[in-house]
């Protein structure tokens, strides 16, 4: 059997042109030579659909398109994703479903049997999960129907198993002889290279090939990869799709030979590409093809517009810089130079005028008290109003340049700095935001050296270093792994050799700033927990 992996970017809740591409990919797949085209989960509708599908309409109108795709399979099988109704007078109302078109005719459906409820998502809150294994017959084949998360329900791979079946092993006393995954499952950095390994092990106890097809794009704060892959029943990798690009590509039983389109990507440059996708998708599906950065001469907001460049390209893209008085000449000069090299547009608009008159207004309500983060925060607060101004104005998506480490301690202004549609490198720690900007660098040469190598500051007080208030960012980014990723408590993680004050000081500021985070705009995701949907953590709360 010829098998075509369809790995396509939907647009949610786009049905005409999601069915319209998964009809052309179909169409290539049969020009191909293709016996079966598989696409990934939820595929007519986009993953994840969330609170849309507390909307009746949403899911009557998708069912809509079914026939549509259900007529192109003359001659061809087709595997794909939906939302299909619940028919049981009890249970949540809708099931996560695979269906088998063939030859013009609906022949098998598969629902979803593991549905997850941690992290970023929650299925349990929306479907019923399937009751038994799914399989169909089709050109000598047995192909066993699973999706996403019904083949992760495996020991050895997690601390404990979160279900109380496997999937993959109820389907073998119906003896599949081609385990099917349809999957839309979210990037992490390294999550492929894992993915691998649970796929190669299934293909090699069951001893059938197994076809995983995985959604590509981004889908607000989530990035998938998609890297669909198919591991033959020896253990061999026999076929990838490519990262972060849509892709089709094929696999032959017979031969076990298939296309190989994905790349040996290290950490940044996996992390580089999910960015890129995510932000490009991002503005794209929310209707901007502009975007703004408020330029600081800072290796945050030069990477943070440098990925914009590559994303939405530098025709679509203005840097804003925004000199108040505390601010080195030198910033000004490295932020011109670094617009000069990207060919964006730039413009500087100074707050000195603004911030003088918002000290005099506020002199009488402030009489006789001392300067101090007041004074700093109205600085940030004026530049947010600026560039929230040049965002309404020009219809240009404010992208805000806060990192990872910063969020997570608080060191951030609401109204300010955090102001933005979207929060690009929030799950970036400022450790890798060097790294990522090193590896542009090395590749295009775009950011000034002395962005590179100039002490980090938010320049709102004369002399300003982030060290003034935090821990060096090594210490810094390594302990937050820890508490926020790793979920280890003060104790454990001072058991490794660090200051238990200084320890204790950051998980504090973690806490005390859970508030702004909750005001953020959205976050890219690209590490195992993110400061967005996949961490609920509460405000008012008193453990400590």
């Amino acid at each position: 059997m010829r098998i075509a992996l369809s790995q396509i970017d939907p647009h949610l809740g786009d049905f005409e042109g999601n069915a319209g591409k998964i009809c052309r990919n179909i169409q290539e797949a049969r020009m191909g030579g293709a016996d079966l085209v598989v696409f990934p989960e939820l595929a007519l509708i986009g993953y994840p659909p969330r609170d849309l599908l507390d909307k009746p309409a949403f899911v009557r109108k998708s069912r809509q398109f079914w026939p549509q795709i259900q007529k192109a399979s003359e001659g061809i099988g087709v595997i794909m994703g939906v939302v299909a109704e619940n028919e049981a007078e009890v249970g949540k109302p809708y099931r996560n479903t695979a269906l088998f078109f063939a030859d013009g005719k609906l022949l098998a459906m598969g629902h979803k049997r593991l549905l997850p409820s941690y992290d970023v998502f929650d299925e349990e809150r929306y479907f019923e999960p399937g009751e038994g294994p799914a399989w169909v017959d089709f050109k000598g084949e047995r192909l066993g129907l699973t999706v996403c998360e019904d083949v992760w329900n495996v020991t050895d791979y997690l601390p404990r198993p979160l279900y109380h079946c496997d999937p993959v092993c109820d389907l073998r006393e119906h003896s599949p002889t081609i385990l099917i995954n349809i999957s839309a499952s979210p990037f992490h950095v390294g999550k492929a290279s894992w993915v691998g390994r649970l796929l190669r092990a299934h293909a090699v106890r069951e001893k059938i090939p197994l076809v995983y097809v995985n959604q590509v794009g981004g889908y607000d704060e989530l990035v998938f990869q998609g890297h669909s892959m198919v591991w033959d029943e020896n253990g061999n990798l026999a076929a990838t799709g490519a990262d972060f690009r849509e892709d089709l590509l094929f696999y032959d039983t017979v031969t076990r030979k298939g296309d190989l389109h994905a790349s040996s990507l290290d950490r940044s440059s996996e992390m580089m590409g999910a960015l890129v996708l995510g932000l490009r998708d991002y503005a794209g599906k929310c209707g901007f093809q502009r975007a703004v950065v408020g330029l600081s001469g800072g290796i945050d907001s030069a990477l943070v517009v440098c990925l914009a460049t590559v994303a939405l390209g530098n025709e679509n893209v203005l840097g804003v810089a925004m000199p108040g008085p505390y601010n080195a000449p030198e910033s000004l000069i490295d932020a011109r130079e670094l617009a000069q090299r990207l060919g964006i547009s730039f413009e500087v608009i100074p707050i000195g005028e603004l911030f003088a008159a918002s000290c005099h207004t506020l002199s009488g309500a402030f009489h006789g008290l001392p300067p101090d983060a007041t004074e700093e925060n109205l600085q940030a607060r004026l530049r947010g109003l600026i560039l929230m101004a040049l965002s309404n104005k020009f219809n240009r998506l404010l992208l805000s340049t806060g990192n990872k480490s910063e969020i997570a301690v608080g060191y951030c202004t609401l109204y300010g700095d955090m102001n933005g549609g979207l929060a690009v490198i929030g799950d970036v720690p400022k450790t890798l935001v060097y790294e990522l900007a090193h590896k542009l660098n090395s590749q295009h040469d775009w950011i000034p050296a002395r962005i590179l190598t100039r002490a980090p500051s938010a320049e709102l007080r004369p002399g300003q270093t982030d060290q003034d208030t935090l821990p060096p960012y090594e210490t810094l980014d390594a302990i937050l792994v820890d508490y926020v990723e790793n979920r280890l408590t003060a104790e454990e993680i001072a058991a490794k050799g660090w200051d238990e004050a200084t320890v204790r000081w950051i998980i504090r500021r973690v806490e005390l700033n859970e508030y702004k985070r909750w005001q953020a705009p959205p976050i890219l995701r690209v590490t195992t927990k993110a400061f967005g949907t996949g961490r609920r953590n509460p405000i008012a709360h008193g453990y400590r």
